[in-house]
């Protein structure tokens, strides 16, 4: 599934993985498990294979659709692409060389800004420190035939990508530690989605941090936050010179409680590069 985000942040998303496993209280209401269980009733081929019952669901197993990978080559206007809406990049079912693989189209499409949020800094600091992988990526370019031994080279000397954002999910204090991998990880912007927000997050570490999102969780029995939560968040990321983006105030619906916050928008974001 490829198409215009509702998602405020940003504004297309690029799915050559679905499915995922549950992990955390933030997952509970999980949007792209129950978009699968529907898309699966509809048919949607995508979304036929069923993840465990306990953690995931119908039409969420995780997936790898190699005949998504080059979508992005055909965009020839720069977008910014959340990579990955309905599942986790760095899940343990995905396979390093696919990995490999969508880092592969990143490099090559320059003109675009990718965003990668994961609920698994672990495995992505593991995989995006080690010294072979921007040659794993490389390779993956030299084996399209469509692709150049310029864009090989311009891999090995430029890594981390410039124009990829990487960022983690933290919903609660405890989950901090999140943040604190996301901190080792080689990337141009690191972000922190604190959506959910589900606590209090008063000793988030913003250092090293490029732009922080938050927001309300929405849909049936959502967890109503406190305001002030939100507030701490914006004064802390304010006087540390982060970019700050206030998605919703969550409620049965995505935009149910609206997107004020002492009586403005908080749409901030980290300046993206030009191609």
């Amino acid at each position: 599934m490829t198409g215009r985000s509702r998602i405020e942040w940003t504004g297309l998303t690029w799915n050559p993985v679905t499915g995922c496993d549950r992990i955390s209280p933030g997952c509970d209401h999980c949007y792209a498990l129950t978009l699968a269980r529907r898309l699966k009733a509809m048919g949607q081929p995508r979304y036929q294979a069923d993840g465990h019952p306990a953690t995931s669901g119908p039409g969420f197993a995780v997936t790898c659709h190699p005949e998504a990978l080059t979508q992005p080559c055909r965009w020839h206007t720069p977008r910014l692409v959340f990579v990955n809406s309905m599942s986790d990049l760095f899940h343990a079912r995905v396979p390093d060389q696919f990995i490999a693989d969508v880092f592969a189209v990143m490099a090559i499409t320059p003109q675009h800004t990718y965003q990668i949020l994961t609920k698994r800094p672990r495995r992505m600091r593991a995989l995006l420190s080690r010294p072979e992988f921007p040659a794993q990526v490389a390779l993956a370019i030299a084996a399209g035939p469509q692709w150049t031994d310029a864009i090989t080279w311009h891999i090995r000397e430029r890594w981390p990508l410039p124009n990829v954002w990487l960022g983690a999910s933290v919903e609660t204090a405890r989950y901090l530690w999140r943040a604190d991998t996301l901190r080792t990880v080689p990337a141009a912007v690191r972000f922190i989605s604190a959506e959910p927000l589900l606590g209090p997050l008063n000793d988030l570490d913003l250092t090293g941090i490029g732009w922080l999102i938050t927001g309300g969780e929405s849909g049936p029995g959502h967890r109503p936050p406190d305001p002030e939560w939100f507030r701490a968040l914006r004064d802390h990321a304010t006087a540390s010179g982060v970019p700050f983006f206030f998605k919703q105030w969550g409620g049965p619906t995505p935009k149910a409680g609206g997107r004020i916050l002492d009586g403005r928008t908080w749409d901030q974001m980290p300046p993206r590069r030009q191609s």
